[in-house]
């Protein structure tokens, strides 16, 4: 009952083993498939869309090929070939990882650009706000200095002290015609000054109109009608204020270059300056979908390109039962020496045959190379051996069988006879 549980046990975890490698390949197409859209959007923005494509299959078949081909090569194997793997490899891996860095950084960082945007179109109409307010105050001390400056010149015209009237006239208190002169030119700019201040009244009411539609724009959505009354209430602003500057002498401000509707609302085009505003999110979100792509690649089992037949079967593993080093190695996989012990030197064996057995295994992917002088079994091959031995064995148990049951009728005939 015990031995009954346990095989079904194992064969159950055989089967989830087989299911798990089987799911890796459509994740892993999937994920190569992802990072090929992201790497494709951004490498479109900079060169020819078909040409974008053509490069990016390329990039993406490569990072795929080069972890299959790291998993069944080893440095002491073959150093040039691991070498141009592994640099192909990272080659790949960062042009597939920078130009993706683009897609994310535009989906990680629409909102913050769109708030920073809308925070740059604030900052300048505020500015423009505070430039307003600092002319304002100058045109008002400029006006009323001009008002006291006119009531100074008409209190002196009237006690006659005033540096204009003849020596004759000096001295002479009164409303006479140099006091009546300067009292109207009070008057003007009495007038003057009260026309100012009805006219900052009105462009203060304008002010405050376009700070209420500016505080309206607040969110991560604006209305299209909310931000054009904004704008709207900006020209208004602008207009009015440099009439006023224009009539009682002031600075004329520029119009501050505030963004359309359109453009804060732009999606992000992909540019190097976005490596300047490094976003690590992005880059950590690029690099994760390339890494899993390889991580999966790597550890995916590779099956014989093409399936041995019977007799390739029987020939390679009664060729590779001629080799005498076998050893677990580091790997937990089980490793034989290729090369002529002492003695097979000695006795001027031809190992061709075997050597055979081995190179028809390592391209069939049955078996992996360590180095010049070994070779490791691949999980395909464990199947195979184990495929063979357990038909053997039904063999032998057959073949004993036989043997009980002609000794046991052998038996019986000596006991009759």
């Amino acid at each position: 009952m015990t031995g009954w549980l346990a095989h079904k046990i194992d064969q159950t975890q055989t089967l989830f083993v087989s299911l798990l490698r089987i799911w890796t390949i459509p994740i892993v197409l999937l994920l190569s498939l992802a990072s090929g859209f992201t790497t494709y959007y951004g490498m479109s923005h900079f060169i020819t869309p078909w040409i974008a494509l053509i490069i990016t299959i390329a990039i993406q078949s490569i990072i795929v090929i080069c972890s299959l081909e790291l998993a069944s090569i080893r440095w002491k194997a073959n150093p040039t070939r691991f070498l141009s793997i592994w640099l192909s490899l990272l080659i790949s891996l960062a042009a597939s990882v920078s130009f993706s860095y683009f897609k994310f950084y535009e989906v990680a960082n629409q909102d913050q650009i769109y708030l920073a945007r809308l925070a740059e179109v604030s900052r300048k109409i505020n500015d423009y706000l505070k430039e307003i307010q600092i002319t304002k105050t100058e045109l008002l001390q400029h006006q009323q200095q001009r008002l006291q400056v006119a009531q100074q010149d008409a209190q002196q015209a009237y006690f006659g002290t005033h540096p204009v009237i003849p020596p004759r006239h000096q001295g002479i208190v009164g409303k006479g015609p140099f006091w009546r002169h300067y009292h109207e030119i009070v008057q003007q700019q009495q007038v003057r000054l009260d026309e100012l201040e009805q006219s900052l009244t009105s462009l203060d009411l304008q002010i405050g109109q376009l700070q209420t539609a500016l505080n309206r724009l607040d969110g991560t959505q604006v209305k299209r009608s909310l931000y054009q009354k904004m704008l709207e209430s900006l020209q208004q602003v602008y207009r009015q204020f440099n009439a006023i500057a224009a009539r009682f002498g002031g600075k004329v401000l520029p119009k501050p270059q505030v963004i359309t509707h359109a453009q804060l609302v732009q999606k992000v085009r992909p540019s190097f300056a976005m490596w300047e505003n490094f976003s690590l999110f992005a880059f950590l979100c690029a690099a994760m979908v390339d890494l899993f792509t390889v991580l999966l690649s790597y550890r995916l089992e590779l099956s014989a390109p093409a399936p041995l037949s019977a007799d390739e079967k029987t020939l390679a593993l009664k060729l590779l039962g001629q080799f005498q080093d076998y050893r677990i190695n580091e790997n937990d996989e089980l490793e034989l020496v290729i090369e002529k012990n002492e003695l097979e030197r000695a006795r001027r064996y031809s190992d061709w045959p075997r050597l055979f057995a081995v190179g028809l295994l390592l391209k069939r992917g049955l078996l992996r190379k360590v180095d010049k002088k070994t070779v490791e079994f691949s999980p395909a091959l464990y199947s195979l051996v184990a495929e063979q031995m357990s038909d053997r064995l039904n063999q032998i148990r057959t073949s004993q069988q036989t043997t009980n049951r002609c000794d046991a009728d052998g038996e019986k005939v000596r006991k009759h006879g």
